[in-house]
């Protein structure tokens, strides 16, 4: 006589068929996503995929003066980004038009209109990101940089946005993976400029990174 399937077999079977799913997922690599065609996915294909993260400790005091004058043109990095950001700006009388007093931002992140004020309890309200964060350039390969460089990169306008200042701390140093603006209709631009500020500096990703950034472009 044939012994019948009983439900003790469905569920040793069931647990077979699960731990083998399991096994798969481990040890088998999921499918790279492909750089699409288009000058960002060019630049993209160009960067490095790090295999491991080898760094040591982020610190920012590593990346030097905070808002520093690397340009020399007599203003920070802040006022620098806040008067190029900001529609009508408004300037600090006899300042040499470097301390922004107000102004409107089209913000790229949530897709609001902020009204810029600088004072103690606003000026935060508008906030310059790093769209590569520092942190992130840190694991890229900035730890291996001097402290010069890493300042020059801190304040490259290249990398640096007037963005919303909430939207600014929910990202905080994020990569491509783990977070993209609120924004869709910014992400494109968005991954396309931390390309082209890795390419640049000549920083690293991550496989998911990668495939992130990748994945966006193929969006654009």
């Amino acid at each position: 006589m044939h012994r019948r399937f009983s439900i003790g077999d469905f569920i040793i079977a069931l647990a077979v068929i699960v731990l083998l799913a399991w096994v798969l997922w481990l040890f088998i690599p999921a499918p790279r996503v492909e750089a699409p065609a288009g000058p960002a996915g060019d630049q993209l294909r160009t960067l490095i995929v790090r295999s491991d993260e080898g760094a040591p400790d982020y610190n920012r005091d590593q990346f030097g003066q905070k808002w520093a004058d690397e340009d020399h043109n007599g203003c920070d990095t802040r006022n620098d980004i806040l008067a190029r950001d900001l529609a009508r700006p408004t300037f600090k009388p006899n300042t040499r038009d470097c301390v922004v007093l107000s102004g409107t931002l089209a913000e790229p992140y949530t897709g609001k209109v902020i009204e810029f004020q600088r004072g103690q309890d606003t000026s935060t309200l508008v906030q310059i990101d790093h769209v590569v964060a520092l942190a992130d350039a840190w694991r890229s390969g900035a730890w291996q940089w001097d402290t010069a460089r890493r300042q020059a990169f801190a304040n490259d306008p290249d990398n640096l946005l007037a963005v919303d200042g909430q939207a600014n701390q929910d990202k905080m140093a994020a990569s491509a993976d783990q977070w993209l603006p609120p924004d869709r209709s910014f992400r494109c631009e968005y991954v396309t400029r931390q390309i082209a500020v890795k390419a640049k500096w000549k920083l690293t990703v991550t496989r998911a990174e990668h495939d992130a950034m990748a994945h966006a472009l193929a969006h654009c």
